[in-house]
């Protein structure tokens, strides 16, 4: 087992990483920009270390920062939590020639899985069901891409192979439009991504966002620890997320959830992962793999009792997977409402000073948060503050808890979106369940 492991996060899933080393008697270094020195996690830790000024790129994404803090901390592993660089394989690789462990997957399951291109490919050939599409990148052949969309059927999707987070997308409806949607995507990718590669897929009208969790070790084996709903987003961000999925059958998630467990020892898999689908008609899609662990795990522990951050500091020791397919088993419903320092109205970020912060209680209530009082939330970084997480013996009670447990926290000094979720469990639609990924935009007049 490790003795000592450097945490590169910052926020909730760096405290909650502190917590799982601290129940396996694993010493911690924080490693921190010099914003973040008030950070609950860095006073929390065996030691710190400051990586760099504010700005991510001078910091948490410093690559040669982050491993001299290692060095100087005799750290045996690294934990990327999630954003930032948990899904670089570069850096993963670094990390491994560097002589530390990274805490996730090998660098190459990462490569093949962050190119969204070869991620489909290596799904269709584990039998896993994916969108129909182009099956690799569009060539510069007008007239096949042309006859492609048109076999297809449109509106048709244009995706960047290397995007990520509602970024390098374009829909397009009519065959007029497709040509200069596909060249205007390619230099969006480009830009954002130094990689001009598309592909093309069917576009899913009404779909629901649905994720399977997965578990597997270096040793061949693997586990799926069922499925969540993340169909509450605006712009492609998730902000309700729940689990088990409303109306998925014990049918369906045992046929999704072995093809998931099998595709992981196809390709060799390692650590935590999600694979994620979009859901219409009966019918489930694979998009994307996310190679690391997610915001949402904790509504999958609250339904399976399995510590996903400590199962992947285990796995990354070589440990053999503690659990076998057999001893999942999914209890009650869970619900996760991700907590932002923004206005509930605009969206805009709203950063500051904690004037007073008040945790809810009651049965079933999880948060998972850094803030405390006197905190000053910085401008720098992603404005989620933290989780509120509700389980409940069904979806009803979950959702009760939910109301009950945002009406009794208090976060004062800053705006938050708090009163959306409120919003969101007072929702008939919402409370039927198996509302569709454009659902919360339409209720909020944003499409």
């Amino acid at each position: 087992m490790f003795e000592k492991i450097l945490i590169a996060n910052r926020g909730e899933i760096a405290l909650r990483i502190l917590r799982a080393c601290r129940e396996l008697g694993i010493k911690t270094v924080a490693a921190h920009s010099e914003a973040d020195r008030e950070l609950k996690h860095v006073f929390l830790a065996d030691e710190s270390v400051c990586i760099g000024p504010p700005p991510s790129t001078d910091s948490y994404l410093h690559v040669p920062a982050i491993i001299s803090a290692a060095e100087i901390t005799d750290a045996m592993a690294i934990h990327p939590g999630y954003g930032f660089l948990s899904e670089n394989a570069d850096f993963a690789e670094r990390v491994e020639s560097s002589g530390f462990k990274f805490i996730g997957p090998r660098p190459e399951t990462i490569r093949l899985m962050g190119d969204k291109v070869s991620a489909i490919k290596s799904m269709q050939t584990a039998g896993v069901p994916c969108v129909p599409g182009s099956n690799g990148p569009l060539t510069n052949n007008k007239r096949q891409t042309l006859e492609l969309a048109r076999k297809i059927g449109y509106p048709v999707i244009i995706k960047a192979s290397g995007g990520g987070g509602g970024r390098g997308m374009r829909v397009v409806h009519a065959e007029a439009a497709l040509l200069s949607a596909i060249s205007l995507t390619q230099t969006e990718a480009q830009n954002a991504f130094g990689n001009n590669m598309v592909y093309m897929e069917k576009y899913l009208e009404n779909p629901r966002h649905i994720e399977f969790q997965v578990l597997a070790d270096e040793h061949g084996s693997a586990i799926y620890l069922g499925e969540r709903d993340c169909s509450m987003q605006r712009r492609h961000q998730k902000v309700v997320e729940e689990a088990p999925a409303p109306g998925i059958s014990q049918t369906q998630r045992t046929r999704l959830g072995e093809l998931c467990a099998e595709a992981c020892r196809t390709i060799g898999y390692r650590g935590a992962g999600t694979f994620e689908f979009l859901y219409e008609n009966g019918e489930f899609y694979f998009i994307e793999m996310n190679t690391r662990v997610q915001v949402e795990h904790p509504i999958t522990e609250m339904i399976t009792g399995v510590d996903i951050v400590k199962e992947q500091i285990l796995i990354a020791a070589g440990e053999p997977l503690r659990y076998k397919q057999a001893d999942i088993t999914l209890q009650g419903h869970a619900i996760e409402c991700r907590i932002n320092a923004e206005d509930s109205k605009t969206f805009m970020p709203n950063p500051g000073r904690i004037k007073q912060f008040h945790m809810p209680g009651g049965p079933g209530i999880r948060v998972d948060s850094h803030l405390y009082n006197g905190y000053l939330v910085p401008p720098y970084y992603d404005s989620m503050i933290g989780k509120l997480i509700a389980h409940g013996e069904n979806r009803s009670v979950a959702i009760a808890r939910m109301a009950n447990a945002l009406r009794e926290t208090i976060i004062e000094g800053i705006k938050t979106n708090i009163p959306l979720h409120q919003n969101i469990m007072a929702d008939a639609n919402f409370q039927a369940g198996g509302a569709n990924i454009h659902y919360l935009e339409q209720k909020l007049g944003l499409k």
